[in-house]
C-alpha cells in the first residue's frame, strides 16, 4: 500500500476575479523510501497542491474535493485538533524561502527543540540534546555554537539545514520538500540534495519533491509528474521520463533548456501564458500554446492516456482509437529538430581593441564600531580583480553568493566607487573622470539589475520609465523622437508599443525583464551589465531573454558583462568566463577552456555540483565542506584553502600569482606553478 494516496484533489481560492481552482482534481501516490516529484512552470499549481497536503492554505483558500489518504487515513476528514497532530510527527515540510520561515526573534535550538516537544515525548534538557543531534546530523559546522544563534547569524546554506532538521525532528514519514534549493548556490545545493538523499535513504521517508529545475529532478525523483495550469498532465518513472517525454508541455521545457548543442540557435520558447485559474475549461489548456494543436483539442478535455511501462499523459496525440496516434511523431519530430546542434556563433561586431578594461579593482567598506564609528577593518568584497571585454563578446562572471559580484559589476560602472584599481571605459579612466563627464557616459554604459519587480518604479507608466533615462541623459533630441524611441525599444524587446502606457504590476516577471532590457538599450549603450537577469524566471521564460539577448548581441554589437551562478546559461550565452571566490579572480578562459576542462578545485566543484539532465555515468560530484568565509576575515593565502581537498601547506600563506596556461587562459592555482 502506498504511503500517500492523492485522490481528485480539488483546492480553490476566492478572488475578486472569481474562483480560482488552483488545484484541479490531481491525483498522485508516493511511496515509502520514494521521491516523487512535482514539476512545472510557477503558478501551475505546485506549491498550492503541497498546503492543500498538509492543510496548511490560506483565508482565501479551501479544499473543495478529494482525498488524501496518509497510511489510509482520510487527512481532509480530520478536525484542525487532529491535523495538528499529523503535521510534524507524520508528515513536515520544507518551505521554499527560509528566510520568511524561520522566527527571527528565537534561536535556532529553541525554534527545533519547540517541534521536539511539541511533536515527540521529549522535553527540557533531553530536547536540547536531541535537537544538538540533528543539528549536528545535517552538517552544520560546530553545532553547539550554532544552536544558540538566530537566523541572521546564518548563511542561507545554513538556514535551509535548520528548515531540514525542524522537518525531521518528528521523524515524520513523508517529508514535503517546496523548492528547497531555489535561494542557494549550486555547491551549496549540492550539499543540500546529497544531505536529502541520504537521509531519505538511511530514514526510509516518502517525499514529495516539488520543482522546476529539470537537473534537480532527474538527481532525486524516482517518479516525475508534470503539472500544468493546476492540472496533472504527464506521469511516468525518471528514466522513462527523460528519456522519452511525451506531453507537448513536457518536451517544449525540455527543448527551452541552455545546453551547449543550442549555441548556434534559438532557444525553443512557449508562446503566451498559462491561462487564469478562473477559466472553466471545457478543452485542453494547453491548447493555445501548444504547436501540434488541432481541432479536438479546443473542442474537448483530453482524457488520460496510460501505455504497459507506467507512462501516463492527459493529450489527445495518444489516444489510439481516434486513429490520430500518428501525430505524436510529427510533434515528437518537431522537437527534435529545435535541437540540432549548432556551433557558437560569432557576433557581428566584434571589436580588436578592448573596450573595457579592468585592473586590480578592489572595493573595500570600512566597519565601524564604537561610539565613535572608528574603523576597526575592512570587508573586502572585491579584492583585486583583473578582466577585459570587447564589442560584441559576452563575459561570464560567475561564483557562489557573497564572492563579491555583483560589487564588482556596480564598481565597474562607477554606481560604487572603487578603493583601488583602475577601470579603462573606451580608453578613458573612469575612476578619475570628472562628474560631468562621466555623466555623459552614461549612456553607453548601462545596467540590467537581478529583480525585476525591485528594479521599476511600480508608480510610472512603462513608457515614462523608458523615456526617464533618455531625457535625463538627452540621448534623444525631442519629446517625439524620445516618444518614436520608446516603441521601437518596446518592439524590439518583444512587446508592443500599445503597451506603453501600463504599470508595472499589470506584467509578467518575463515581461518586467524585457522592460528593464529597453530602458538600459534606449540610451544606446555599448556595455551592459546584466546581474542575474534570469535567476527569478522560470526555464520557458528564461529562454525568451536569452534569445532576446543574443539577438540583440548579434544585431547591435553590444559587450555583455553577465553576472550568473548559472552555468547552463554560461554554456549558451557566453564567449569568455571568470570564475570569482571571495573577491578574487581563481581562473579565467575560453567557455569550452573552462566548462570542458577546468583548472582550479574551486571551479571543478562548482561545475560537478551543477544537477544535469543528461546521464553522465561515473561524473564525481565534489562536495564542498563548510561555506565560504567572511570577506571581513578572508583567510591567509589562496582564500579557497580552508575547503579545498587538494589543499598544499603552501596554500595558506601565500596567494598564488596568475598561471598562464594559454594566450586566452589563466588559473592562480600552487598546482600550476
Amino acid at each position: 500500500m502506498s504511503l500517500l494516496r492523492v485522490e481528485g484533489l480539488r483546492t480553490s481560492l476566492t478572488s475578486a476575479a472569481g474562483i480560482v481552482r488552483a488545484v484541479d482534481e490531481v491525483s498522485f501516490e508516493v511511496a515509502a523510501g520514494e521521491t516523487f516529484a512535482l514539476l512545472g512552470e510557477s503558478g501551475c499549481g505546485k506549491s498550492m497542491t503541497a498546503l492543500s497536503l498538509m492543510r496548511l492554505l490560506p483565508d482565501a483558500g479551501a479544499n473543495v474535493g478529494g482525498r488524501v489518504l496518509l497510511d489510509g487515513r482520510d487527512l481532509l476528514a480530520l478536525s484542525e485538533a487532529e491535523m495538528r497532530g499529523v503535521r510534524g510527527r507524520e508528515m513536515a515540510m520544507i518551505f521554499q524561502e527560509p528566510a520568511t520561515s524561520l522566527n527571527p526573534v528565537l534561536s535556532v535550538g529553541r525554534q527545533i527543540v519547540e517541534v521536539l516537544e511539541r511533536h515527540t515525548t521529549t522535553q527540557g534538557a533531553a530536547a536540547r540534546r536531541r535537537a544538538l543531534e540533528l543539528v549536528d546530523a545535517v552538517g552544520i559546522p560546530d553545532p553547539a555554537r550554532r544552536l544558540d544563534e538566530y537566523p541572521f547569524q546564518l548563511s542561507g546554506g545554513m538556514k535551509q539545514r535548520v528548515m531540514i532538521a525542524m522537518a525531521l525532528a518528528g521523524d515524520p514519514r513523508l517529508l514535503i520538500a517546496d523548492e528547497p534549493t531555489t535561494a542557494l548556490d549550486v555547491t551549496i545545493q549540492a550539499q543540500v540534495l546529497e544531505l536529502l538523499g541520504q537521509l531519505q535513504r538511511d530514514r526510509g521517508m516518502g517525499m514529495l519533491l516539488i520543482s522546476h529545475d529539470l537537473g534537480i529532478v532527474s538527481q532525486l525523483a524516482q517518479r516525475v509528474g508534470v503539472m500544468y495550469a493546476g492540472e496533472l498532465v504527464e506521469v511516468a518513472d525518471r528514466q522513462t521520463f527523460f528519456a522519452s517525454p511525451r506531453h507537448p508541455y513536457s518536451r517544449k521545457l525540455f527543448a527551452a533548456l541552455p545546453r551547449p548543442a543550442r549555441c548556434g540557435g534559438a532557444l525553443e520558447t512557449i508562446p503566451g501564458s498559462v491561462p487564469p485559474l478562473t477559466t472553466i475549461f471545457t478543452c485542453c489548456r494547453f491548447a493555445d500554446r501548444c504547436p501540434s494543436a488541432w481541432a479536438r483539442c479546443r473542442d474537448e478535455v483530453p482524457a488520460w492516456h496510460a501505455t504497459t511501462d507506467g507512462h501516463a499523459v492527459r493529450c489527445h496525440l495518444y489516444d489510439q482509437r481516434a486513429g490520430i496516434g500518428n501525430q505524436e511523431e510529427g510533434s515528437r519530430s518537431q522537437i527534435a529538430g529545435d535541437q540540432v546542434a549548432g556551433s557558437r556563433a560569432s557576433p557581428l561586431l566584434q571589436g580588436e581593441a578592448p573596450l573595457l578594461e579592468v585592473a586590480d579593482l578592489k572595493m573595500h567598506f570600512p566597519i565601524r564600531k564604537g561610539v565613535f564609528k572608528r574603523v576597526a577593518g575592512q570587508v573586502r568584497a572585491v579584492d583585486g580583480v583583473s578582466l577585459g571585454l570587447t564589442l560584441g563578446r559576452t563575459l561570464a562572471l560567475v561564483g557562489e553568493s557573497g564572492c563579491g559580484k555583483t560589487t564588482a559589476g556596480k564598481a565597474i560602472l562607477q554606481l560604487l566607487r572603487p578603493t583601488g584599481g583602475s577601470v579603462r571605459f573606451g580608453g578613458e579612466e573612469l575612476t578619475s573622470l570628472p562628474q560631468g563627464r562621466l555623466r555623459a557616459l552614461r549612456a553607453e554604459m548601462q545596467i540590467v539589475f537581478q529583480d525585476p519587480y525591485g528594479s521599476l518604479d511600480p508608480r510610472m507608466r512603462v513608457g515614462d520609465i523608458i523615456e526617464e533615462g533618455m531625457a535625463a541623459l538627452g540621448t534623444a533630441s525631442d519629446r517625439a523622437a524620445r516618444d518614436r524611441r520608446i516603441d521601437e525599444q518596446l518592439e524590439r524587446v518583444g512587446l508592443s508599443a500599445g503597451m506603453r502606457g501600463r504599470y508595472p504590476h499589470e506584467f509578467s516577471g518575463g515581461q518586467r525583464q524585457r522592460i528593464a532590457i529597453a530602458r538600459a538599450l534606449a540610451v544606446e549603450p555599448r556595455l551592459l551589465v546584466c546581474d542575474e537577469p534570469t535567476s527569478a524566471l522560470d526555464v520557458s521564460v528564461q529562454a525568451q531573454i536569452l534569445n532576446l539577448l543574443k539577438e540583440l548581441q548579434a544585431s547591435l554589437g553590444l559587450a555583455y558583462l553577465f553576472i550568473t551562478h548559472n552555468i547552463a546559461v554560461v554554456e549558451y550565452l557566453a564567449h569568455e568566463v571568470a570564475v570569482m571566490y571571495l573577491g578574487r579572480i581563481v581562473e579565467r578562459g575560453t567557455v569550452e577552456e573552462i566548462l570542458r576542462d577546468p583548472k582550479h578545485p574551486y571551479t571543478e566543484a562548482l561545475l560537478s555540483a551543477v544537477p544535469r539532465i543528461e546521464a553522465e555515468a561515473g561524473r564525481p560530484v565534489i562536495v564542498l565542506r563548510g561555506d565560504m568565509p567572511s570577506p571581513a576575515n578572508p583567510p591567509p593565502g589562496c582564500h579557497f584553502h580552508p575547503r579545498c581537498p587538494r589543499a598544499m601547506p603552501e596554500c595558506a600563506v601565500t596567494f598564488p600569482s596568475a598561471t598562464r596556461l594559454s594566450e586566452s587562459r589563466s588559473v592562480h592555482c600552487h598546482l600550476y606553478r
